[in-house]
């Protein structure tokens, strides 16, 4: 698998401001990657003791089966990984309440080819950040992928995300998620947060919004847009008429079943 290099948080040692209560149930965070992984996990962190945070590893299909700890019962756990929805994952993860996370597929494509061009990306597409490649040829291969080295945009979303809501899950967005951690102060806030927190089987405290905010720090984020580097290639910020129109025909309908048009 390819090898994500970020630096340590000091979130451990924030969690100890806060009066934690314990997990009476193990519980997962799911999520398409380059969809806001980080941000999920960071805020949940400061609602969960330390030693009930299951930090081994990002948990995906080809790790599963080390892991199976993360999933017990007898032993509730917060985890997050990037798992393939199949028969051995849908039973493993059976004792865990789920949440899925994912963001726009337009949006997901600029993400990930950022995220590849960085230092902090180690694999086997290193070449695409020589400077030979136009941006446009760039974003093509995320949403196309390469045979053998990068899956297609549709291969990722299909098994990361969309098999995943035929499950018993509570699906959070990137987009919505962005929105109520720069408005905590709302009630649309207080309510978002509420529902996540209660999908986990955990109470809303009197502290959430500083919780949250300590959480959602960007700094703390090894793989937020800022802390990345060496991304020598200029992207957009949007993704363009052509390119939303190749999304569209290498996942047509993925858009419209995630809630995005």
């Amino acid at each position: 698998m390819p090898q994500i290099l970020v630096q340590r948080d000091n979130l451990d040692e924030a969690n100890a401001e806060f009066a934690q209560e314990r997990l009476k149930q193990p519980v997962f965070l799911n999520s398409v990657p380059k969809s806001g992984s980080h941000l999920l996990r960071n805020i949940l962190r400061m609602f969960v003791p330390v030693d009930q945070q299951y930090s081994a590893d990002f948990i995906q299909w080809a790790n599963m089966k080390q892991h199976l700890g993360a999933f017990s019962a007898a032993n509730p756990m917060l985890s997050w990984g990037h798992l393939f929805f199949a028969d051995a994952s849908a039973i493993e993860t059976a004792p865990t309440r789920r949440i899925l996370l994912y963001r726009d597929p337009y949006d997901w494509v600029i993400a990930r080819a950022r995220f590849i061009l960085s230092d902090q990306f180690e694999g086997n597409v290193d070449h695409l950040a020589s400077g030979a490649l136009t941006a446009d040829e760039l974003l093509t291969m995320m949403v196309f992928g390469l045979p053998g080295k990068l899956p297609s945009l549709n291969d990722i979303y299909e098994l990361n995300a969309a098999a995943w809501l035929g499950a018993r899950c509570h699906i959070v967005t990137y987009e919505e998620l962005v929105l109520h951690v720069q408005a905590l102060d709302t009630g649309e806030a207080e309510r978002f947060f509420g529902a996540l927190l209660d999908a986990c089987g955990i109470a809303l405290p009197a502290d959430w919004r500083v919780r949250v905010k300590r959480g959602s720090d960007r700094r703390q984020s090894g793989t937020s847009r800022e802390n990345l580097s060496g991304v020598a290639i200029e992207l957009p910020d949007v993704l363009g008429e052509r390119h939303r129109a190749l999304v569209d025909y290498q996942a047509p309908g993925l858009r419209s079943l995630l809630g995005y048009a």
